[in-house]
């Protein structure tokens, strides 16, 4: 966790015996969002970029009166221009700094971690102070995300500090995601450290009733995986019992699995992608399932939902997980209509008393637009539902209270009335 901002009269002091190279200043008045601990700086707060820092440098920060705020990672291609690393002056950014943050977010998550379960999201950038930073365990194999130019600048001297301190024993990079070209940085993927991973690593999570992933660290979505879903799978199971359950966007199965280890009576599983229900299927056959409940479709799920409908189908339990629909709030408008749209078809579908678990991954969708969105589509469909409960990330993937562009994972339980 990044260090307590010091106090206004203490930074005021600091900051009359400061001198660098390079240096930011902002505008009057931007700087309230560093004092209330938020870690980004955008392009149009700053008034003066002193020297000539490159992409990653590290540079202080100060109010246009004088005082020292922060220490950041530049990136003068980005709305973000920089990324604060600590808010303390005195601190050195260089390998112990990058040492102690691992280590610091490693002993976090034994709070969160069981003996039984081989796989968690290590890093998770600001929330750990390591912006730009998303490291996730699969078994023995750390998989790194590099999502920006102070990132890329210490990618190396952070790969190493995982080995040394025994975090994993091989690393991939999979910085192949759009973002970095807001950064000004290409896409990259491969063996960081150590030796190619397996094609298919097995994973295992749950603790009443384990459920065993094989994940592609290369060719997956995200990192391989969706670690963050973890906590609302074995949620999602419970309510599985007995029931004939939908699974829309099921990538590789992993809440189709849950739902099955758990009882349920039948899961049909849609997704776009024909590898992602292949690795499904696997994951099937690895938790020794039978084949009979499971269904699985590949298909537009907008087009297949709309079949479904059109064939008079219905389901006790339908889960709905898609992709991020707003990466930005330029996409709100555009993503409330989809989201509206699949919500309004599966509670079309869904029984008298059937229970709706949707969600949204969009950081530009807000929890209270998502409930109003569902709320909307509930009475486009004509039928009244209550919140049963609400969702988010697994504990692995903590949120900081000054930075809420990091709780971008809800979700809802509705049960039909």
């Amino acid at each position: 966790m990044c260090a307590t901002p010091q106090s206004s009269k203490s930074k005021k002091k600091l900051s009359t015996s400061v001198s660098a190279k390079s240096k930011l200043i902002l505008k009057p008045g931007k700087e309230k969002a560093l004092l209330r601990y938020h870690p980004w700086v955008f392009s149009g707060a700053i008034a003066e970029v002193i020297g000539n820092p490159q992409l990653g440098d590290t540079v202080p920060i100060f109010s246009s009166d004088g005082q020292f705020l922060a220490q950041g990672a530049y990136s003068p291609h980005s709305q973000i221009r920089a990324r604060v690393w600590t808010w303390l002056r005195e601190e050195v950014i260089d390998t112990d700094f990058f040492r102690r943050r691992l280590q610091q977010a490693i002993k976090r998550r034994q709070a969160v971690a069981t003996a039984s379960e081989n796989a968690l999201r290590l890093v998770h950038s600001e929330a750990d102070g390591l912006p730009g930073f998303i490291i996730d365990r699969y078994a023995d194999t750390l998989v790194m995300q590099v999502l920006s130019a102070g990132a890329e600048k210490w990618r190396g001297v952070v790969a190493d500090a995982l080995l040394d301190i025994n975090a994993g024993k091989q690393i991939y990079e999979r910085s192949d995601v759009d973002v970095r070209e807001l950064e000004g940085l290409p896409p990259r993927a491969g063996v960081l450290r150590g030796s190619e991973p397996a094609t298919r690593i097995e994973i295992v999570e749950g603790k009443a009733n384990p459920r065993h992933y094989l994940v592609d660290v290369r060719g997956g979505q995200k990192t391989g995986f969706y670690l963050d879903q973890k906590e609302n799978r074995s949620i999602v199971a419970t309510l599985a019992k007995e029931k004939e359950v939908l699974n829309c966007f099921c990538y590789t199965g992993g809440f189709s699995i849950a739902a099955l280890l758990n009882g349920a009576k039948s899961v049909l599983s849609i997704d776009s992608s024909n590898d992602a229900l292949q690795l499904a299927r696997e994951n099937l056959r690895l938790n020794n399932l039978s084949e009979d409940k499971a269904q699985w479709l590949a298909a537009d799920v907008f087009k297949g939902l709309r079949e479904l409908r059109d064939q008079g189908k219905n389901f006790d339990l339908i889960i709905l997980d898609p992709p991020k629909f707003a990466p930005t709030s330029q996409h709100v408008e555009k993503a409330a209509r989809a989201y509206k749209d699949i919500n309004l078809l599966a509670f079309k579908l869904l029984r008298p008393e059937g229970v709706l678990v949707t969600f949204s991954c969009s950081s530009g969708i807000t929890a209270d637009l998502f409930q109003k969105i569902i709320a909307g589509a509930a009475a486009d469909a004509d039928i009244d539902a209550r919140i049963t409960m609400r969702l988010t990330a697994s504990a692995d993937h903590p949120v900081l209270l000054s930075f809420p562009e990091g709780d971008y994972l809800k979700g809802l339980i509705c049960q039909r009335v």
